[in-house]
């Protein structure tokens, strides 16, 4: 950087600075930001594919994904005296067409749900049910560990409930 003293007229007021060789030193740190840039620059996302099962791999299958809780109303011919009172005051409760003991849904739940990542339940009731019977089975649920919970329609659809 060079200042110039020279010539010390009425319209000087003092040493002025050169700014070309600061203009040239910009000028190249542009170029190597620029080329340094282009390098860095990401070549795509590592994408994996999924790969056809081997037919002579004999491990345990996933379980199902679809967990689908059941209310029916239970049919009172085929129960004794004392499980007819006990469904006299609940509801017939499946977990995927396995029968269930209303006192042992929330523990059953637990163990199902203790290995699975995706924790998402539906629930089914016959339309004769109780609301509270199925508000009710949707607190076990909750409280079993299930995330989220969906009410299953007439039709199949399934209606996903928040919370």
């Amino acid at each position: 950087m060079g200042f110039s003293a020279a010539g010390g007229g009425s319209f000087s007021t003092g040493p002025k600075m050169n700014v070309t060789p600061l203009i040239d030193v910009l000028l190249v740190l542009i170029i190597v930001f620029m080329l340094v840039v282009v390098e860095q620059r990401p070549t795509g996302l590592e994408a994996q594919i999924p790969q056809p099962a081997d037919p002579n791999d004999h491990r345990i299958p996933p379980p199902q994904r679809t967990i689908v809780i059941q209310i029916r109303r239970a049919k009172s011919g085929a129960l004794d005296a004392q499980a007819a009172t006990t469904q006299a005051q609940h509801p017939l409760v499946t977990i995927n067409e396995e029968v269930v003991e209303w006192d042992r849904l929330r523990e059953r739940l637990r163990d199902i749900f203790a290995i699975r990542v995706e924790r998402v339940a539906y629930v089914e009731a016959d339309d004769d049910i109780d609301f509270q019977d199925v508000a009710d089975v949707i607190a076990m649920a909750r409280t079993a560990g299930v995330d989220r919970v969906g009410l299953l329609t007439g039709d199949g659809k399934h209606v996903p409930m928040p919370g």
